[in-house]
């Protein structure tokens, strides 16, 4: 080869030249040389050799360093080249297993690493090893040069410099290409091979597993030390055990006692955490981060689980320990949280249980399981803080949208264990629980931290990334090295063909010798083996071997200290097998054991007193048992999906493996596979390699969508693909697509994989369609549950399953039809018959043993036949019986056979019996559902008594007392007599009696007492047919057994349903719970039903236990005396008629206040005008809400105006809110143009006579009109009466239904004796018996009853069905998701308003609707203002919930708002600054709001008076329709109600018949009896009965008898008889209802029938008061009453049942009582009655004390509201006694509740700024000044001052405390007259009032009050009290002397008071403690009285 230079001379030259042409190059200032340049510059091959050489040769002579690029970037010699170099020489000098790039690649990445040099250090002597300790000095030296060469090693092209390095040798060139190349080729691989795991802070690990070179696919090692060793019968190959790691440099054991007291208490008895609890420490308990822990077997990860519940602990203590290591003390709010623990098998949740429950017991923290074997019932549930459960029971807990929300919703902590378990296929569960968590963390952006415990994975940062851990604070992964004991494994790959006889022998034999030289070494030993059966089979082989080697002495353990105790525990085991395997030395462990069993096994096994056990891989997961050594004997696990066998998965190997060595004993464990030689290298590699995990979600993506449909989270495809992206599987689809089929080049098209997810999502969606599961409409996506596919979801069960089901099920299929059905279910696929099993099965089926008393159907041969397990010897031939049963035949014999109690000697049998019992029992309870659903009457029968025959293990012939603790020999006599022993002919008899029919004394009432607790209901049935077609059910249930808490629990539950007696089909269905609480209560069930013709001759009624076989309770209801009302709705036409404009009304003024809103009147209006405006004719006006009726009687009124000058109209609201939104709206438009005076009278409102007399028009409810117009004689503003409105009188038919009856009727009757006719005029929703309504109103022509479709803004209505849900907020809570996607489709910016049932569902609904507004791409959608004017509008708001709901555009609005809240919220509305209003039924009637879509959400609402939930009336539902559709804004309206499944055909009719009124006077007719009577209209029973004759009750009483009760034969309806029957029901009535009046004395009957009003009839009356209030006082007054005993007397009036009781208030009530002075125990009723509130309520008041809920203020409010109405007909009933005692204490009373505090408050209490306990202190002292209040009048304003002064009033209120003390009233008497017959005299004020209109200092009370006195006359020493008058000052207040307020009393005494000496007091009815009093002597005739002043 020529030589191109001769020397250095020659290259300097070159050089020199080689300079020039650079920096000409520079000068060119070329922005890129490509790689022309390259191609340019022809060196030929001579010439980069030789200067190869010359590198060589330069290097030897240091006078020149050698040429390289590197010298132009002025970087020393130590980089990347340098490296490399390196590691070249240490590969060549060690043969390392890494190649030189992946060896530099990882130094190159523990050099970058962030650690400090000493951990580098150790990290490089991990992978270098120690004996290149120079190389790792030098590489640390020279950290910073090479790290800052790779930075320089890529500079960016372009500018001249950039061609400098571009000057590359050829040989770089060429590199460079191949580097290229190489990229190119491997680039597609990237995401698989990428392996940036290094650059994460905590990953530990020194190499690889198994220090694979497998990152190039190079050929891969064993890992040093490795042998691999011949023996006859098999290979082994062992690899050592590694090293131990040890405590790195910066690294420390934490020691616990430098951590905080809650850390301290919780791992008592350690000293440290160990290495790797150190390391996770920090993150784990300082952090709320998502974490993922990867670390071996035993390396302490439940320790490190137990950090992060220490935290989520620590985070709801207070004070934090965390902040303060020092505390001692701290309080944990155990309610606010709960910890989710997902263990994967029942065996690991037992022992997580025990194990965190003595962990945390001082804590006072409850830990309890929740699996298929443990049961948790709501209230555990709540008690319980951390639950441990399996993947499958938190996901059936979760995917109710209903269940236990109150648990899924308080979770902040959820631990995953074993979460490797991905790749298993119950992987799919964990990945919908993770997903789902995910969601809900989203949507309701709360906490919930997630921690994933597993075995050492290869794709960790998968598994991270899926969990949503942060891989740079939460992804932890500990190599092997962590492990507390190493691990030597051992690989035995037998010989033989795989399956063979001899294969299987020589594993045997191998398993053998292993074992033995474990035991010859005095360890134990597990042998995992892969199927229950094969437990013992192994033992047996094992110990047979033993015996033939003549070793079976090793076996021995009876000389162990421990065996004798575990001999006698082994005795007492049910299994025969386990007794007799012990004795040989051997133990079995798996799932299909008893659980007792189990842990004996486990305890025996760890004291030592066995030394083998053979057990299945449950106890590798499940248990936490290790040995010294473990033996996996065969790797051939059968799979029942496919047929065939599997492979034993490797994470299984890894997890047994991990059960080997156990820390204390030994210094390693060692782990044995024996497997086939064909998979010795599978395992080999497997094992040391890893392979990463895969999802398996595909597989069950079917039913995971199901669930997620069912549940609502997804409700269109679209959303299912959002859901898929929360998967495991989307992450390994982009990781590792061509496992899945999906192309890399989809990948890279599509990066986030949309179409691949919605292909799949679509391709699930189409077959559940198919299957009847879901609606899947493909034109928009949408994904609707359907009830199967609920059913599915809730119980679990697969849709294979349902296809079944849906193809056998039939209405009547028999139970032995079921039977087939449910072992045909896929649940049971992987049940296989076996030849052992055979023999056993023959024989349970076998007639004679009556074991399986249902046939059993022969299967065709043609049918697919089950697979056949024959151990492992798959070569043995088929037994001749084995035809005979199939897999589907095994099943249904042994569910039978379960059910029969057989016993099963097989043990393999004994574990699939087990498992076909608890699926059945749940797939039973499915199909149950499903029966229900399609209402098949008599499936649903016999599935129920199949479920509990699974459930108690008893068929439903046998006696219903063999469910009770009776002995077997006993039911087997009662079962022989069965025609004589049914539970109601052994009730009926005598316990003597049932002795004898059982010959056996004793156990006579044993049974008597079982049969007291058989729980038996009664149902007694009330039908009223509301229509032709619709029939009303009430069924009244009554208890017929006795509680037994034992037996029955706390809560026995029914299925009640009403079927056709001819065909069985269903009409309706309830599930009826009953409560021990409420078992003597009534209970009411209310329905409707529809009726059809022809009608069937009868329906049953049926009520089923849902737990006790025979229970039931069929009542047969006959059609026989049943009169259908004719359904006679009569519509009047809209008319197609020219609009009348306004001028029609030819009166300026009105035209003038019409004007300003339209023009013309619209459509109805026209038609009905000249009826309303120009004739007298009373009209009744049905038109829908929002069709104009408000100017429809505006009409009438201006005709009565305008005819009848002076006149009064009255309008009739029958809601307070109605009354104010009239009032509102006229007095604004009006009143003021038409100078008219308006008057407002309710309950809150009560104005003066005077007011009344002067107004013209009258707006009340019906009750204060009815109380006002009981007087009607002499009130003669009633008799002006001309017009009266009532609006909404369609409300007849409601509760206050009857006041409004007696109104129209009372009206009428004044009319008839005041000779002026009173206009009437009703309006109503269009209702289907108009014409009943217009004949009762005397309506001739002026009848208009308009369709619902007479709208201005036409309504489209949608009914929408919602499954029936275990409680009301459940179902409410399963309405929300569907409202927010309704507002979404429906009405997305324009005004919502949704109708809930409570205030607290306003609250819940809005809560709900802004998680879901999370979820959206704009969160505060539904808010139209900005932020500024946000923050103004919050700042003026209370309510801390409407404040966040406002926050998101989102309103609330109920009583519970003060009043400024509700007009804010009512303005935003309006305004459209909100969108969305949530609102109870208030709102429909009160408020005008309207908007464009109406969701009426749910139609019950709770009703305290039944504890239950009743369904709105229909009139409630129409008015919130009404609300529906903006006249101004919309062209159409939208209204949804969402309703149950049930009541969904009864809202589809009567929404568009209109639901016909009936009365209900009946049921309430003795109160307004006693009214009449007491006003004299009444005075016999003759004028009762013609009294009824003008009500709508006796109108319809002849139309529907049925509905009252009246029972008419069909073909006598309309006979002379029929006639008489309805006169004797009238008779009847007025009959009781006067006893009842004489029962309350407040009526006197005479035998001739004539009827007197009492005093206390007149007292009832006038206070509007029931009788039975009246009754409930007489019965408990007394004299010398204290306190407590009025305020129980006023509390327990009747008027108070209606106050409302929710759920759960019971528990405040039993607070507040706990806090108040008087004991709610002493009323002697149960703390959920409305009195004990009403009770408590007014004491609370009283105290001052806040109340716990706003919906107790509300409360309080109406409970004082009646209260003074109440106290003062007491103070009136008891001087009707004569108690004066009594009567000036409830007098105190009265007072007491105007001032808010109690009778020994002190007198100055009340006074503004006053402290209570200063007062009573004050008091307590002697000689107290004032003493009485009487005296602060009269004090001067010094003393006051000095008074203010002494009671240390704040200066604020000091001006307001002097100006009420000197203003309170000084009274002065002046007795004018004193004879026997009357005293009189003049009470005169001696200060000035306080204001001009009296009214009193009463701060806390809600409705201002006025001063007034009562004057009592009566004699102290004899209590008795002779007069007593209420007197209040005139109006305009002045009179008397000097202008003083004075008022004149006359008191009317009763006679034989002559010559008397009495006194008489002036007791002010608002101060406590103000009176007067003077003594009189009552002379015979002296005018001029002889007064003293008494004495004390």
């Amino acid at each position: 080869m020529p030589a191109l230079v001769d020397g250095p001379g020659s290259e300097s030259e070159w050089l020199a030249q080689l300079t020039a042409m650079q920096e000409a190059v520079a000068s060119l200032k070329i922005n890129s040389l490509g790689e022309e340049y390259g191609q340019d510059l022809d060196i030929s091959e001579d010439f980069s050799d030789s200067a190869d050489d010359y590198d060589d040769l330069f290097e030897v002579d240091d006078g020149y360093d050698s040429y390289t690029s590197d010298e132009f970037d002025g970087i020393g010699a130590f980089d990347i080249d340098w490296l490399e170099k390196k590691c070249r020489g240490y590969c060549t000098r060690r043969s390392s297993a890494l190649s030189e790039r992946e060896l530099s690649d990882k130094l190159i990445n523990i050099l970058k690493g962030r650690d400090d040099d000493n951990a580098v250090q150790s990290a490089l002597a991990d992978i270098l090893g120690y004996e290149d300790l120079d190389l790792i000095s030098e590489l640390i030296i020279h950290r910073k040069e090479v790290i800052s060469s790779l930075n320089h090693d890529q500079p960016a092209a372009g500018g001249g410099e950039d061609a400098i390095f571009r000057l590359m040798t050829r040989e770089q060139r060429e590199e460079a290409l191949r580097q290229a190349d190489l990229e190119h080729k491997s680039r597609p691989l990237g995401p698989k091979l990428a392996d940036p795991t290094m650059d994460y802070p905590h990953i530990y690990r020194a190499y690889d597993a198994g220090n694979t070179l497998n990152a190039f696919g190079k050929k891969y090692a064993l890992p040093m030390g490795s042998t691999d060793v011949e023996h006859n019968n098999y290979t082994e190959i062992t690899i050592p055990a590694t090293k131990v790691g040890t405590v790195r440099a910066g690294e420390r054991l934490l020691p616990i006692d430098e951590m905080d007291m809650l850390c301290q208490q919780t791992f008592k008895g350690y000293k440290s955490l160990n290495r790797m609890q150190s390391l996770v420490y920090p993150v784990a308990y300082k952090t709320n981060e998502n974490m993922l822990i990867c670390a071996p077997t035993g390396a302490g990860k439940t320790d490190a689980a137990m950090l992060t519940v220490l935290h989520t602990i620590a985070m709801n203590c207070t004070p934090d320990p965390r902040d303060d290591p020092t505390l001692k003390d701290i309080y944990c709010q155990k309610d606010d949280f709960k910890i989710v623990y997902v263990a994967p098998m029942k065996a690991l949740a037992a022992e997580i249980v025990e194990k965190f429950g003595k962990r945390l017991k001082w804590l006072g923290i409850e830990v309890r399981e929740l699996t298929g074997d443990m049961h948790l019932t709501k209230a555990e549930i709540m008690r319980t803080q951390m639950i441990v459960t399996t993947p499958e029971k938190w996901d059936v807990v979760t995917r109710k949208s209903v269940g236990d929300t109150e648990l899924v919703q308080k979770v902040r902590l959820l631990i995953l264990d074993e979460v490797h378990m991905l790749h298993d296929e119950r992987g799919a569960v964990i990945e919908s629980l993770v997903a789902r968590t995910q969601r809900q963390v989203e949507s309701t952006q709360s906490m919930i931290r997630i921690v994933g415990l597993s075995a050492t994975l290869p794709n960790f940062k998968d598994v991270g990334d899926f969990l949503k851990v942060n891989p740079y604070a939460g992804l932890f992964y500990f190599d092997a090295s962590f492990r507390p004991v190493p691990l030597e494994q051992h690989f035995l790959g037998v010989k033989g063909k795989a399956g063979t006889r001899t294969s299987n022998e020589n594993l045997d034999r191998a398993c053998y010798e292993k074992v033995k030289e474990m035991l010859e070494q005095g360890h134990q030993v597990m042998v995992f083996v892969h199927s229950r059966k094969d437990t013992m089979k192994t033992a047996k082989m094992l110990h047979q071997f033993a015996v033939d080697d003549q070793c079976a002495d090793m076996l021995d353990t009876t000389m162990h200290p421990k065996y004798d105790a575990a001999r006698r525990d082994m005795d007492r085991s049910k299994g025969r097998e386990l007794r007799d395997l012990f004795i040989k030395g051997f133990g079995i462990h798996h799932a299909g054991m008893l659980r007792s069993d189990r842990n004996l096994m486990e305890r025996v096994f760890a004291q030592g007193a066995i030394n083998v056990l053979c057990c299945t891989a449950t106890l590798a997961w499940g248990v936490n048992l290790p040995a010294a050594a473990v033996v996996i004997k065969g790797t051939q696990v059968y799979n029942a999906q496919k047929g065939g066998f599997n492979d034993l998965g490797i994470l299984d190997v890894l997890q047994i493996f991990g059960r080997a060595g156990r820390p204390q004993f030994q210094e390693f464990g060692r782990g044995y596979i024996c497997t086939t030689a064909d998979k010795l290298a599978h395992y080999l590699s497997a094992v040391t390699q890893q392979i990463p995990i895969e999802s398996r979600l595909v597989e069950k993506i079917v039913d995971n969508l199901n669930a997620e449909i069912a549940l609502g989270t997804v409700t269109t495809v679209s959303e299912g693909v959002q859901w898929l992206g929360y998967s495991y599987l989307f992450v390994r689809w982009k990781k590792n697509p061509l496992a899945y089929g999906i192309s890399w080049d989809e990948l890279q098209d599509d990066p986030s994989l949309a179409i691949k997810r919605r292909e799949l999502i679509i391709k699930a969606a189409r077959r559940l369609q198919l299957i009847q599961m879901i609606i899947f409409d493909e034109r928009n996506e949408s994904l609707a549950p359907k009830d199967v596919g609920r059913i599915a979801s809730n119980f679990y069960i697969l849709n294979t399953s349902i296809e079944i089901f849906n193809n056998w099920m039939k209405p009547n299929s028999t139970e032995a039809d079921v039977f087939q059905m449910v072992s045909l279910s896929g649940e049971f696929d992987n049940i296989t018959t076996r030849e052992s099993d055979m023999p056993e099965l023959t024989r349970l089926k076998a007639p004679e043993n009556d074991y399986v008393p249902c046939q059993i159907p022969k299967e065709k041969s043609n049918k697919k036949r089950a697979p056949k397990v024959i151990g492992n010897d798959m070569g043995e031939k088929k037994g001749p019986e084995m035809e005979d049963i199939t897999a589907h035949m095994k099943t249904n014999i042994l569910l039978q056979a379960y059910i029969s109690r057989a016993n099963l000697e097989d043990f393999a049998l004994v574990s699939d019996s087990a498992y076909v019992a608890q699926n059945a029992a749940r797939i039973c309870r499915a199909l149950f559902m499903i029966a229900l659903n399609r209402r098949w009457g008599h499936v649903c029968e016999v599935l129920l008594s199949i479920c509990k025959s699974i459930e108690k293990r008893q068929w439903s012939y046998q006696h219903p007392l063999a469910q009770f603790d009776l002995p077997g020999h006993i039911i087997q006599k009662l079962q022989e007599k069965e025609s004589t022993t049914s539970i109601e002919s052994l009730r009926d008899m005598e316990v003597s009696e049932i002795s004898s029919l059982v010959s056996n004394q004793r156990m006579g009432p044993q049974i008597a007492h079982a049969l007291d607790s058989f729980p038996t209901i009664n149902v007694d049935v009330e039908i009223a047919p509301l229509n032709r077609d619709v029939l009303r059910i009430q069924l009244f249930v009554t208890a017929e057994f006795r509680w037994n808490d034992r037996v029955h629990g706390s809560s026995e539950s029914y299925w009640i349903w009403v079927e056709n007696s001819d065909t069985s089909e269903i009409y309706h269905s309830e599930y009826f719970i009953l409560s021990r609480r409420k078992l003597f209560d009534d209970h009411e069930l209310n329905f409707t039903i529809p009726l059809s013709d022809p009608l069937p001759s009868q329906i049953y009624v049926r009520a089923i236990s849902d737990r006790w076989l025979g229970a039931e309770t069929v009542t047969p209801v006959s059609f026989q005396h049943l009169i259908r009302p004719d359904t006679e709705a009569v519509y009047t036409p809209l008319l197609n008629l020219q609009p009348l404009p306004i001028t029609a009304l030819k009166n300026e003024k009105l035209e003038a206040i019409y004007g300003s809103r339209f023009k013309y009147f619209n459509p109805m209006q026209t038609q009905i005008f000249h009826t309303l405006y120009h004739t007298s004719s009373n009209v009744l006006l049905g038109s829908p809400t929002g069709s104009g009726k408000t100017i429809a009687c505006e009409l009438a009124m201006w005709w009565a105006f305008r005819e009848k000058p002076g006149s009064k109209v009255v309008y009739i609201a029958p809601m307070k809110a109605l009354v104010r939104e009239r009032v509102k709206d006229w007095s604004a438009r009006l009143t003021g143009p038409m100078g008219l005076k308006l008057v407002e009278l309710t309950g809150d409102n009560t104005p003066d006579t005077r007011s009344i007399r002067d107004a013209d028009i009258i707006i009340t409810t019906p009750e204060k009109w009815d109380g006002i117009s009981r007087s009607w004689q002499t009130r003669n503003y009633v008799r002006k009466v001309a017009l009266v409105i009532i609006d909404e009188i369609h409300l007849l038919g409601g509760d206050r239904g009857p006041i409004l009856e007696i109104i129209v009727s009372r009206m009428n009757y004044i009319a008839t004796q005041s000779d002026s006719e009173v206009r009437l005029m009703g309006m109503s929703t269009a209702c289907a018996n108009a014409t009943d309504l217009a004949n009762w109103l005397g309506v001739k022509e002026g009848m208009y009853n308009f369709r619902h479709s007479v709208r201005p803004v036409p309504l489209e209505t949608y009914i929408d069905g919602f499954p029936a849900q275990t409680g009301f907020c459940p179902l409410m809570q399963s309405m929300n998701r569907p409202a927010f996607l309704a507002i979404k489709s429906h009405s997305p910016t324009k005004p919502v308003i949704i109708f809930v049932a409570s205030r607290r569902q306003t609250r819940l609904t809005a809560k709900d609707l802004i998680n879901f507004c999370g979820m959206e791409d704009n969160p505060r959608r539904f808010l139209k203002v900005t932020e500024d004017e946000l923050q103004a509008i919050l700042t003026r708001v209370k309510d801390e919930s409407l404040k966040e709901s406002l926050q998101f555009g989102i309103g609330l609005h109920h009583a519970g708002l003060v009043e400024n809240d509700r007009q804010i919220v009512e303005e935003l509305f309006t305004f459209n600054k909100i969108q969305v209003l949530v609102a109870t039924s208030t709102l429909a009637w009160g408020v005008n709001l309207p908007a464009h879509l109406v969701i009426v959400k749910g139609t019950q609402f709770f009703d305290a008076k039944i504890e239950g939930y009743r369904d709105m009336d229909l009139t409630d539902v129409l008015q919130m329709l009404g609300r529906a559709g903006r006249p101004q804004f919309d062209t159409s309206g939208i209204a949804r109600i969402f309703t149950q499944d049930a009541k969904k055909s009864f809202y589809k009719y009567f929404l568009h018949t209109g639901f016909p009124v009936e009365s209900s006077l009946h049921k309430v007719v003795d109160d307004h009896f006693g009214a009449e009577i007491s006003a004299g209209t009444v005075s016999t029973k003759q004028d009762a009965l013609d009294y009824l004759t003008w009500t709508f009750f006796f109108r319809r009483l002849r139309k529907n008898p049925t509905y009252y009760g009246l029972e008419i034969a069909i073909e006598d309806q309309d006979s002379l008889a029929a006639a008489d029957d309805a006169n004797r029901f009238l008779v009847n009535i007025v009959d009781n209802s006067i006893l009842e009046l004489v029962k309350s004395g407040c009526a006197i009957a005479h035998s001739n029938g004539d009827v007197d009003s009492t005093a206390l009839g007149k007292i009832s009356s006038y206070y509007y008061l029931s009788h039975k209030t009246i009754r409930s006082l007489l019965k408990q007054a007394k004299k010398n009453a204290t306190f407590e005993d009025v305020l129980k007397w006023m509390s327990t009036a009747t008027e108070y049942d209606e106050l409302p009781v929710r759920h759960n208030e019971d528990l405040i009530n039993i607070e507040l009582s706990k806090n108040l002075p008087l004991k709610a125990e002493v009323l002697g009723v149960v703390m959920w009655d409305p009195h004990v509130k009403a009770f408590l309520l007014i004491q609370s008041f009283i105290s001052r004390i806040d109340l716990p809920i706003t919906d107790y203020i509300t409360d309080q409010n109406s409970v004082l509201d009646q209260s003074i109405r109440i106290i003062q007909a007491s103070i009136d009933v008891l001087t009707e006694l004569g108690y004066l005692s009594s009567v000036k204490m409830m007098i105190t009373l009265m007072q007491c509740v105007k001032q808010a505090i109690w009778p020994d408050d002190g007198p100055l209490a009340s006074l503004p700024g006053v402290n209570i306990d200063r007062e009573r202190a004050r008091m307590a002292a002697p000689n107290p000044v004032p003493a009485s209040i009487t005296e602060l009048p009269r004090m001067s304003q010094r003393d006051l001052e000095g008074l203010a002064q002494k009671l240390e009033v704040p200066a604020r209120e000091r001006k307001n405390f002097l100006r009420v003390a000197s203003t309170l009233p000084s009274l002065a008497i002046a007795v004018t007259l004193a004879t026997a017959a009357r005293v009189e005299l003049t009470i005169t004020r001696a200060n000035a009032p306080p204001n001009p209109t009296f009214r009193i200092h009463a701060p806390l009370f809600p409705k201002p009050q006025t001063e007034s006195m009562f004057v009592l006359l009566g004699n102290a020493a004899t209590d008795e009290i002779y007069a007593l008058k209420r007197a209040s000052w005139p109006a305009g207040g002045r009179g008397g002397r000097g202008g003083k307020p004075s008022a004149k009393v006359s008191l009317e005494l009763p006679p034989g008071l002559e010559a008397t000496d009495a006194t008489l007091w002036v007791v002010s009815d608002a101060y406590v403690g103000l009176e007067e009093r003077v003594g009189v002597r009552v002379q015979t005739s002296q005018v001029v009285p002889g007064t003293w002043v008494e004495k004390e």
